[in-house]
């Protein structure tokens, strides 16, 4: 499998793929939402997930569970969040919680990506 260029990168989907196609399927349109927000990105693998870093600065991941995936945003407390979708409490990181693909539609996920990758 060539996703990227980084071999990590392609173990960790390959690594997904066998575990699970339905949330391969979800890892890759996450990261396409990503990347189509800012082409610049630059990928790589750290604590287990598919992290995405601008200008040398973290801006959020993609981590997967037995049960869903997790999207993880650096500076999600800064967020624009009217309907409270975005979860966790600490000073600065905030997470969605995917189960399925229909969430990645229903949690506004290109609007919380588009704020990480523009902020």
């Amino acid at each position: 499998m060539n996703i990227s260029n980084d071999e990590r990168i392609n173990d960790f989907f390959s690594d997904i793929q066998s575990i699970s196609p339905e949330q391969f399927d979800m890892v890759i349109s996450i990261r396409n939402i990503f990347l189509k927000a800012n082409k610049e990105l630059i990928e790589g693998i750290k604590y287990g997930g598919l992290v995405f870093n601008a200008s040398s600065s973290l801006i959020g991941g993609i981590y997967t569970y037995k049960e869903h995936i997790s999207i993880e945003f650096s500076n999600g407390a800064d967020f624009i969040d009217t309907d409270s979708i975005l979860e966790g409490g600490g000073k600065k990181r905030r997470h969605l919680k995917i189960y399925t693909g229909d969430d990645i539609v229903q949690k506004n996920t290109e609007y919380f990506v588009n704020q990480a990758v523009n902020s």
